[in-house]
């Protein structure tokens, strides 16, 4: 065995931590880039309107039949209309609740068919669950989505090429969220759904990917709450549908209020 002389083995532990740092950082940067929704080293996408008086409501992991017939009822007092990412499996128990986020002019989109971490998934198995998402949505509605939603957010580079080869936009991502899968009291995700504004692409939960009839009732409650005023601070309410429709060609895949009383309305049930 060979011994370094004493004078170099501080330089070789120097450039040993150096490495270190540097693989340490380049691991950091790809976890950030799979999660953080601003992030586009993977690729291009969609997280803002680009319109700084139109917001997108999204919601993910349905259809519910427990909440998402009585959310319809809501958008509709109000007038709204939104972006909903199905899963797949959801969507085939119940093809008439699809048909009824369709025919109310909500935009539907491919939320996967089991709703995995795609970050682990070979580049098939990514278009295999799209692809089912893409047949059970055609065959519930007749619809097919343009547009999909990595679930939990996470992408890696083989993500994109195969949004591509599958014919979608591209894939959407937010600006604003509630953290509405996580248990709270209402008054909490009100407060953090005061910083939306313009622009924002909001993500929502009208379901649950752990099972199919989810409580989401704060998810309805805290846009009971909103909805009104932010209709009031003269907001605009779009789909991703009507922001493509608006730009030509298709958009770049680019990257507070004061509180009022709590009201009440036939759709929230509260």
């Amino acid at each position: 065995m060979t011994l370094l002389p004493p004078n170099d083995a501080p330089s070789l532990l120097r450039e040993l931590s150096g490495l270190a740092a540097v693989l340490a950082a380049g691991a950091g940067a790809v976890a950030w880039s799979a999660i953080a929704p601003r992030s586009q080293l993977f690729g291009a996408t969609l997280r803002r309107t680009g319109r700084s008086d139109a917001v997108a409501l999204t919601f993910d992991d349905g259809p519910n039949p427990a909440l998402t017939p009585r959310l319809l009822r809501l958008l509709d007092e109000n007038k709204i209309r939104a972006t909903f990412f199905l899963i797949g499996r959801y969507v085939r128990n119940c093809p008439s609740l699809v048909q009824e986020i369709a025919a109310a002019g909500h935009t539907i989109g491919n939320h996967t068919d089991t709703h995995p971490n795609l970050f682990w998934l070979s580049p098939s198995k990514i278009a295999a669950e799209l692809a089912r998402c893409q047949d059970a949505i055609v065959q519930a509605c007749g619809q097919q989505p343009v547009w999909m939603r990595p679930p939990f957010g996470y992408r890696g580079p083989q993500l994109f090429p195969v949004v591509r080869r599958a014919g979608f936009r591209g894939v959407v991502m937010w600006s604003r969220l509630a953290w509405d899968w996580k248990p709270q009291p209402v008054e909490k995700l009100i407060f953090r759904l005061r910083r939306v504004r313009g622009g924002d692409i909001v993500l929502l939960h009208d379901g649950d990917h752990r099972h199919q009839r989810g409580n989401r009732n704060l998810t309805l409650a805290g846009l009971d709450y909103w909805l009104p005023l932010w209709k009031g601070a003269g907001l605009q309410f779009v789909t991703l549908d009507d922001l493509a429709a608006r730009s030509a060609p298709a958009p770049a895949l680019r990257e507070d209020s004061s509180r009022a009383p709590l009201t009440k309305s036939k759709a929230s049930g509260n």
